[in-house]
């Protein structure tokens, strides 16, 4: 049975050549299409797979009140971790890290390299999965300045060499630190990355701050119990801190780790669910609407062979083959094609990896050997196989072979009606894909085009290394003096992310039953100028910054928060003079529609700070630019390599979720349009084939070559204005739900439709004016020879 089939699929597949290769191409683009989303997802949803603990391991968040709402932050107290774990019942450890990788300095001897590491409790070996290839766990922590790298790290230290248990490596320039163990490479997907740790008690030590209930800074991990039930320590944490600060109204809670990923977006203080999540559903509904419409181009194209193969089922009937026998072998035949495809597609997908990678920015691999990816390639085949040739071998399977083999011609309503239903559902799939794609590029550009309130553009940042801050009078001198900066200041955040918080600022006139989170940053005097950051009331700070040290400058939803219209004069703390109001300016949430409050204070004591922004002059080529401002920092700052990163690529970086959907939304949106344009190519090719000998007649009766293109083409523009007709609500009605997720977004614009369905028309127009054209200036005499 096998034999035969086989031999039949062969036979068949050589004998409509044509129509057999546009099955594959389209099977095969929406299977590599399909696979190459798969694999993404697959490395979504295994995020921290690698952890054995995933489903006990928590992060203690805390929520924060702002003017209107609540926000939430993973940002803790240096002494929580500790407490928690000896106060609460079903708790049994804790661990406290530094946020994100603290990228530092490391001194190998004469070799100096940049390395990202993190300060963490030793705990962290027993609540992770962090598997020793040198050195254990127990003892990796044991003196306090110990150091554990990854196997990354240790080559990028000590390049061969595989006997580093002892070596000593310099930090930052200050301490030295002995290598006590290696560990093996964490997986990109995993939520703990680091190149080196070193124990969060030196850390501890160097910030006096972690020891007060009321500053936050630290994450801290919480390991339950296997019988511990999270709602009930949630309850205990409430209060926690208030507890020991009275005056606070901050609330904790726990996130499970299985949620830090995908589900990490909050509204006002409680986890929507929502995050990286809705792109993991949206990207498998396309793979498998993409799977689906290369199923649909075999099944117009089988149908619309259907009489080409009538004799072939009338004999198989008269020989005795029974419909279900039939329907197997057409079953059958499908299945080969989707063997076929599968095969055409994992070339497909291999060629098409590394860019996808970079689209991306993952390093996924196939992995064929993987029982699982196995198993699900030989799912696809079946699903595809049996979802393309169902109708076609049930329609094939109902032919009279008595009205086949007299010749008598078919009834081919309901196909031709399936065939146009298909056609129809095709394209309605790919403009929604193309309304979809030019609706998501839109948002991001309003939002990374709208007005910040301060200019990205030429303008570096370093981080302070060594005695820059110290030295930074003498630092900007020079660095002006080359002619190509503008100017240069110091900061202690970031001005596009966020920036150190409080609740405990108070004014004339504050309702006392209200509390307030406020932002704050200590800054140099030329900051606000050299960020472009406009001071819309009173002044800027004076040049000596200790002539400043008790005045402050606002934004405008601070003065708003006060009720006061010209808050210049107006005192914080009984403490800080305002002596100046900026415009708001966009920072942390780029999506948001308000700026949270915030305080700029001039911070004497340069030390402090760990930021220098430098603007470089506009008319300054960049590049000499940047090579001139390296010299200046060798000079002054030489036992550090220089490092900077350009201001607008941050701001970029924020953006890379959207920009990824945005992106693969666009290569989606082509590959429908692709695999719909092949099943009407063939169809076109199809109909033209019918009606040669139509067309030969109406050339001989006088017709022109466009008017009987236009005659062949017009059925196919009727489908694709119907298509759009169906997909434009759709399309409405799916970008309106996902720019509800964003509080600054744009209006839907009524050309976007209008466009998607006038591209769907020339894209058609395109695919099946080859044949249209080629069948309207053939020669009647060829076309009516045989009558």
């Amino acid at each position: 049975m096998f034999r035969t089939t086989l031999k039949a699929g062969i036979r068949n597949f050589w004998k409509n050549k044509s129509y057999s290769f546009l099955n594959i191409l389209g099977l095969s683009i929406g299977i590599a299409c399909a696979g190459l989303i798969f694999l993404w997802v697959e490395d979504e949803t295994s995020f921290d797979s690698v952890n054995l603990k995933k489903g006990r391991l928590y992060m203690v968040m805390n929520n924060w009140p702002f003017s209107e709402h609540f926000s939430t932050y993973e940002n803790t107290p240096g002494l929580m971790g500790p407490a928690m774990k000896k106060d609460i019942p079903g708790i049994t450890n804790t661990c406290r890290t530094t946020e994100g990788q603290s990228t530092q300095l490391v001194v190998i001897g004469n070799k100096s390299v940049y390395a990202g590491g993190v300060y963490a409790d030793s705990s962290l070996f027993s609540m992770f999965t962090i598997t020793f290839l040198q050195g254990t766990a127990a003892n990796a922590f044991a003196q306090t300045h110990s150091m554990v790298i990854t196997e990354k790290a240790a080559r990028k230290f000590f390049g061969d060499d595989k006997n580093v248990l002892g070596r000593t490596v310099r930090l930052d320039n200050k301490q030295d630190y002995q290598i006590t163990g290696i560990v093996k490479d964490l997986p990109e997907n995993n939520s703990i990355q680091f190149e080196w740790l070193v124990p969060f008690d030196i850390f501890y030590k160097e910030n006096s701050w972690l020891s007060n209930w009321d500053s936050n800074g630290i994450l801290t991990m919480a390991e339950l119990d296997e019988s511990a039930h999270p709602e009930a320590i949630d309850l205990q944490l409430h209060d926690y801190i208030k507890k020991r600060v009275p005056k606070t109204i901050v609330s904790s809670f726990l996130f499970p780790m299985k949620d830090w990923h995908l589900r990490s977006d909050f509204e006002n203080g409680k986890p929507t669910g929502k995050g990286r999540i809705q792109y993991v559903h949206m990207f498998s509904l396309i793979a498998w609407i993409i799977l689906f419409l290369a199923c649909i181009n075999f099944m117009n194209l089988a149908t619309a062979r259907s009489e080409k193969r009538a004799k072939e089922v009338g004999v198989r009937k008269v020989l005795g083959s029974g419909r279900g026998k039939l329907i197997t072998q057409f079953i059958s035949e499908a299945l080969f094609l989707a063997f076929l495809s599968v095969i055409v597609g994992i070339l497909i997908m291999m060629i098409s990896l590394p860019f996808f990678n970079t689209l991306a920015q993952k390093h996924l691999s196939l992995n064929l050997t993987d029982p699982v990816h196995l198993l699900s390639l030989f799912g696809i085949t079946v699903i595809c196989g049996i979802v393309a040739g169902s109708y076609p071998s049930l329609y094939l399977s109902s032919f009279n072979p008595v009205f086949v083999l007299k010749g008598i011609k078919l009834k081919s309503g309901s196909a031709a009606l399936v065939r146009r239903g298909l056609v129809v559902m095709q394209f309605s799939v790919s403009i929604v894909l193309i309304i979809c794609t030019i609706i998501i590029f839109q948002q991001i550009e309003h939002v990374r085009n709208r007005k910040l309130g301060y200019d990205i553009n030429n303008q570096i940042v370093m981080d302070l290394q060594g005695n820059m801050g110290k030295q930074f009078n003498a630092i900007k001198q020079d660095l002006l003096n080359t002619g190509v900066v503008e100017n240069a200041a110091l900061t202690d955040h970031e001005t596009i992310y966020g920036g150190d918080n409080s609740d405990h600022y108070s004014w004339e006139g504050k309702d006392p039953n209200m509390t307030y989170i406020i932002s704050w940053r200590n800054i140099s005097p030329e900051l606000l100028s050299t960020n472009g950051i406009k001071v819309v009331l009173g002044r800027d700070f004076y040049p000596d910054p200790v002539l400043d040290s008790n005045n402050i400058i606002i934004t405008e939803s601070l003065a708003k928060l006060m009720k006061k219209a010209n808050p210049i004069g107006a005192v914080i703390d009984n403490k800080y003079t305002i002596v100046g109001m900026v415009k708001d300016f966009v920072y942390g949430n780029m999506f948001g529609n308000t700026p949270d409050p915030l305080i700029f204070f001039c911070n004497p004591n340069y030390q402090d700070e760990s930021l220098m922004y430098i603007r470089i002059k506009k008319q300054v080529n960049t590049e000499k630019a940047v090579a001139q401002i390296e010299t200046v920092i060798k000079k002054d700052n030489p036992l550090y390599p220089f490092q900077y990163r350009f201001v607008d690529e941050q701001f970029n970086q924020m953006f890379l979720s959207e920009m990824l959907v945005s992106k693969l939304s666009r290569v989606f949106a082509v590959l429908a349009i692709c695999i719909s344009c092949l099943g009407l190519f063939g169809l076109a090719a199809f109909t033209a084939e019918r009606r040669t000998k139509e067309i030969g007649i109406r050339k001989v009766l006088g017709a022109g070559v466009m008017r009987l293109a236009g005659m062949l083409s017009g059925e196919f523009m009727k489908l694709i204005g119907i298509s759009s007709l169906i997909a434009f609500p759709i399309a409405w009605y799916a970008m309106h739900s996902w720019l509800q997720n964003y509080a600054y977004h744009i209006t839907i614009s009524w050309w976007v439709f209008v466009a998607a369905g006038a591209a769907s028309i020339i894209i058609a127009l395109i695919t099946i004016s080859f044949q249209t054209i080629r069948a309207a200036i053939l020669n009647p005499i060829i076309s009516l020879r045989s009558e």
